[in-house]
């Protein structure tokens, strides 16, 4: 048998699962990880990855080329899988349907592993009501130069909100630089109820703390560190728990007691170290399920968000324009002169490695300009195009004095994937428009 055609197979719970070239490399860099080896992991926490994917729908994202290669989403089942594995059909706000592949148990977890599947994305919905979400997913995204304790800071403001409101709040690292706090509500709320009591939890926050924390969406206006309200609009779905993330060290989203938070480090939790600690402790949120709140009291709080003339927050791009909502335009395309800033984008790339070698390319050639950005002032965006991602970065000019601003160039490099799809798109409107 040849390297290509080399496979292993594991019996799994009575199932066997076909695990190909087990040792292609997935991660390359300042460690070293087979894709066998990363199909032990998972094998070695499924209790706990099961804890937060059984009865959902999976995103497939899959990294076929390994952790340092680009990624793509896959929502639709493949053809070709066990008879044993279920699927759903799921409808999203385009009007569109898919199949979706649900893992029930260790064997099919192992089986979406071996698609390249390093990281789980599960919507929050279980199968038997996919309209009616039951959990509520907070996610503290922070920006550029923002410490971890930080972070954590505003995870503790977001716990004490959630016992005010009458919700238990489940914390766990992202994996990255984040942290997201998980909270299971009765399946009684439409996504939209869901998310708009996302929206109002964002707003307390960023009003208990509003140093630390902000609830603007658009990334020239944020600070610190951001709740991500728009990740419980319908079609969103975030790495879930004991996901490992595509990080040179191999870092893994790991579920927290409250008391762990305030000193914990995200960089300790590794597909090295957390098989070990899931042994010695079990899974922190295994008790989870028994947690189920009411959002009326979250609800409550939007409604008199509202009263006091705060609108809807900004939705997603792809979504339709909702009723209430403010105008979904960046400030710094907003037709009042005073709400403009002055961004400029550097880099478009699938690439993020290199959009971030053309943004040092751009400040040698504006060194006195460059000397002047603060580090919120450049805003890398991870853009996510029909199937896969694409790295984004813009230069906000406010602390450049108007006249030494450099004036905007053709990107370096601008490899935007979406730009064929969005003329094609363009083209296609403009055709109907003329019928």
């Amino acid at each position: 048998m040849g390297k290509a055609d080399a496979f292993e197979l594991l019996e799994i719970g009575g199932r066997e699962v076909r695990i190909t070239h087990p040792d292609k490399l997935y991660f390359s860099r300042a460690t070293k990880l087979t894709k066998i080896e990363l199909v032990r992991y998972y094998l070695s926490i499924a209790p706990g990855a099961l804890q937060g994917i059984r009865d959902r729908p999976l995103v497939l994202k899959r990294f076929v080329n390994g952790a340092e290669a680009e990624a793509f989403y896959q929502k639709r089942a493949p053809a070709d899988r066990p008879g044993w594995l279920r699927t759903t059909t799921l409808s999203f706000p385009s009007g569109r349907t898919a199949e979706e592949i649900v893992v029930d148990d260790a064997a099919g977890l192992a089986w979406v592993v071996n698609l390249g599947c390093i990281e789980l994305h599960p919507h929050p919905v279980r199968t038997r009501d996919l309209d009616h979400p039951d959990e509520l997913r907070v996610d503290l995204d922070p920006g550029p130069g923002v410490s971890w304790a930080d972070v954590r800071t505003v995870a503790q403001e977001v716990k004490a909100l959630l016992e005010e409101m009458g919700l238990r709040g489940w914390p766990k690292t992202s994996g990255s630089r984040g942290m997201h706090v998980n909270v299971r509500v009765e399946p009684r709320w439409t996504f939209q109820e869901v998310r708009r009591a996302a929206v109002a939890l964002s707003r307390a926050v960023e009003r208990r703390v509003p140093a630390l924390a902000s609830s603007k969406w658009w990334k020239e206006e944020r600070h610190g560190v951001f709740l991500d309200y728009n990740q419980n609009a319908k079609d969103r779905t975030t790495a879930s728990a004991y996901s490992v993330r595509p990080l040179p060290d191999a870092r893994v989203s790991t579920p927290l007691d409250w008391n762990e938070v305030p000193d914990c480090d995200p960089a300790d939790f590794t597909v090295f170290t957390v098989p070990k600690r899931f042994s010695e402790i079990g899974d922190p949120h295994a008790e989870m399920d028994k947690h189920a709140g009411s959002l009326e009291k979250l609800l409550e709080l939007a409604d008199k968000d509202e009263a006091s003339g705060l609108g809807d927050a900004p939705w997603p791009p792809h979504f339709r324009k909702m009723e209430g909502e403010a105008p979904r335009v960046a400030p710094s395309r907003a037709r009042i002169p005073r709400a403009r800033m002055p961004l400029l984008v550097i880099a478009n790339s699938p690439d993020k490695e290199a959009a971030l070698t053309g943004l040092e390319r751009w400040k040698k050639k504006h060194p006195a300009a460059a000397k002047l950005l603060a580090v919120d002032d450049v805003l890398v965006d991870s853009m996510r195009g029909r199937s896969s991602t694409w790295t984004r970065i813009r230069v906000n000019l406010r602390n450049v004095p108007e006249a030494e601003r450099p004036p905007q160039e053709t990107p370096d490099p601008d490899e935007d994937p979406t730009r064929e799809w969005r003329a094609a798109h363009a083209s296609k409107s403009t055709r109907k428009d003329r019928r």
